[in-house]
């Protein structure tokens, strides 16, 4: 069973946080519109979905990722770099508490979840403008105790490390080379985004599926003929924000 934590838009999506990206008109209704297609998306691959309820006064609150990291014995909540995002943590927080224990990275550290890429029982951590060493250290030192490791991966010219590289089989990621080092991703199979789609790498694997955008057209055709399942969502309003795919969802497998 999959749960898939979702929170709705905020009318003041437009006031979000950028980093890496020039602030554009945003379709506020649009973007509703769009994240609720996503949300169809996950449940009809066998999400049951979870709404947090709104967050109108924070702009960013609809990228629930960026607030935990759920693993299969306990969810962390992270420390996000953006000052402006923590009030985020506390109705992601509640509902979460009913899956799994809650554990906290505390400032120093920050934390971002959209820096957290699981594989097995490796977290690959990205050090980002929003993730530092003293949230990255917390979180080896909570994770290790249920048996996994923490391999810091160094980001460039991206948001988040799920910018450059997430999975979308086994032992197999989406990645764009030039965002990140692939050689830190040892024993894993890589496969390149198109060079004309450096946005491309950020996918969302739901069991045997791939939720993906429709805005990346090279990179999904070469995804299809290697005969994955993929589910497209078209996300282009949200992308305006700096957000993505995994961004819009904390997904949950019950125990």
């Amino acid at each position: 069973m999959l749960t898939a934590i979702t929170r709705d838009v905020s009318d003041q999506l437009g006031k979000c946080e950028l980093t890496f990206q020039s602030r554009v008109g945003i379709d506020t209704q649009l973007a509703i519109r769009q994240h609720q297609e996503y949300q169809s998306a996950l449940a009809s691959l066998g999400c049951e979905i979870v709404t947090v309820p709104a967050a109108p006064e924070l702009p960013d609150s609809v990228f629930v990722e960026d607030t935990a990291i759920v693993l299969d014995e306990v969810a962390v909540m992270c420390m996000p770099g953006a000052e402006s995002r923590r009030p985020e943590l506390a109705g992601v927080a509640e509902a979460l508490q009913p899956f799994r224990s809650l554990e906290r990275i505390e400032l120093p550290g920050t934390l971002d979840g959209g820096d957290l890429l699981r594989v097995g029982n490796v977290v690959y951590a990205g050090l980002s403008t929003r993730s530092n060493h003293e949230g990255i250290e917390q979180l080896r030192n909570i994770t290790g105790r249920f048996g996994y490791s923490v391999e810091t991966v160094e980001t460039n010219k991206c948001l988040h490390l799920k910018s450059a590289a997430t999975q979308i089989a086994p032992d197999t990621l989406l990645i764009n080379p030039d965002w990140v080092d692939r050689t830190c991703f040892g024993g894993l199979e890589l496969i390149e985004v198109s060079g004309a789609e450096p946005h491309a790498a950020n996918a969302l694997r739901i069991g045997t599926s791939v939720v993906y955008p429709s805005a990346f057209p090279r990179t999904l055709e070469d995804l299809r003929r290697r005969g994955l399942d993929v589910v497209t969502v078209d996300l282009s309003e949200l992308q305006k924000a700096e957000g993505a795919i995994t961004c819009c969802s904390l997904i949950v497998e019950s125990k």
